[in-house]
């Protein structure tokens, strides 16, 4: 062995010594298994970033509250079903929701995933984010909650696919802004609804002070009303957004009216505050009632004067709906255009 070896050896073997030349320690993720019986909650919270916690078949009475980024709570489908605890004693149950994501406006909560499981019975709302970003919802199932099957705010980049929201109080999925407070429209940096049964809801999906996302391919039948894409007089308007190739049918329950609104039955799509949204390719029939939102594809004149400006309302299919498959209550200078549609009667005439 020559010296030039044995000095390159004596060197790597200092290196070593040293730690410089060790590799740094990985973290492998880890799948923490909860079993009937068992606390979500506890496996939740001895999960780190990256981590899964696997939900064994079940009724679980508990509530989950979710603060640990890149997790993924992940249930066994159908069998794996959540519950109100008989009485609450964490924050999230007390709350009356089922799953709550909780970041912050100031520091979202990154790549949070849930799915496959039930959510039912909550007094508030099955699932219910709040600072999350890039939130995955897929074939979760949230059912009979006194308001809301899925409910977010001050969220970015989430994905709600493949799943059901039934017979909820208020909204199936219910986007916003933020839920309380009176503000202009935010961002969604491309939220996707997406392949979604939605039914026998008050609204099936209600977008309120949102931009920049996307309603796509779901079924909406069986609420008081379809699709809800709702702005007020704040600054920026909702809108910039689509609601494309979604199957709007019968949505012909009847809902009594609120402080906020009149009573609901019969209502397709309805925009109201909204501008250059996107409707397009969307199925929509059967639709019928006597509300003043009622109708197949409706610009609603808003109650507090915002207007809807620059919507394209286009390539739909539209029949049996009443008062009109197509309803436009904006006067013609506002920018909305109606081209393409399949469709028999509208409000004004000349739509179709």
């Amino acid at each position: 062995m020559t010296k030039r070896h044995i000095s390159l050896l004596v060197c790597a073997a200092a290196l070593v010594a040293s730690g410089v030349a060790a590799a740094a320690p990985v973290s492998v993720p880890k799948t923490h298994l909860v079993h009937p019986g068992e606390s979500i909650q506890k496996a939740v919270d001895a999960a780190r970033p990256g981590d899964t916690v696997r939900v064994l078949p079940g009724t679980y009475h508990q509530s989950v509250k979710i603060t640990t980024p890149g997790l993924t709570l992940r249930g066994s489908g159908s069998s794996t079903v959540l519950e109100p605890a008989t009485k609450a004693t964490d924050v999230c149950g007390k709350r009356g929701n089922g799953i709550c994501v909780a970041g912050t406006k100031a520091k979202r909560l990154m790549g949070v995933t849930v799915s496959n499981l039930v959510l039912t019975g909550y007094s508030r709302a099955g699932m219910i984010s709040v600072g999350a970003d890039g939130l995955i919802v897929r074939h979760v199932t949230s059912d009979k909650n006194g308001a809301w099957g899925f409910a977010e705010e001050h969220s970015e980049h989430s994905t709600y696919e493949r799943d059901a929201a039934r017979n909820n109080g208020d909204a199936g999925i219910f986007l916003a802004n933020t839920i309380t407070a009176e503000q202009g429209a935010a961002d969604s940096k491309e939220t996707l609804i997406a392949h979604n049964l939605v039914a026998g809801n008050r609204v099936g999906v209600t977008v309120r002070r949102l931009r920049n996302l996307t309603v796509a391919a779901n079924a909406i039948t069986g609420n008081c009303a379809g699709v809800f894409v709702v702005g007020d007089e704040n600054k920026p308007k909702a809108g910039a957004l689509t609601v494309r190739d979604n199957r709007v049918v019968k949505n012909n329950k009847y809902c009594a009216k609120t402080d906020r609104l009149p009573f609901l039955q019969g209502s397709g799509i309805v925009l109201t505050g909204a501008e250059k949204a996107e409707v397009t390719g969307n199925l929509v029939t059967g639709n019928a009632g006597t509300s003043p939102l009622s109708g197949g594809i409706v610009l609603f004149k808003s109650f507090v004067g915002a207007t809807s400006d620059g919507n394209r309302i286009a390539d739909n299919s539209l029949s049996g709906n009443a008062p009109a498959d197509l309803v436009n209550q904006e006067s013609a200078k506002r920018g909305n255009t109606f081209a393409h549609n399949s469709c028999r009667a509208s409000r004004p005439a000349g739509l179709c």
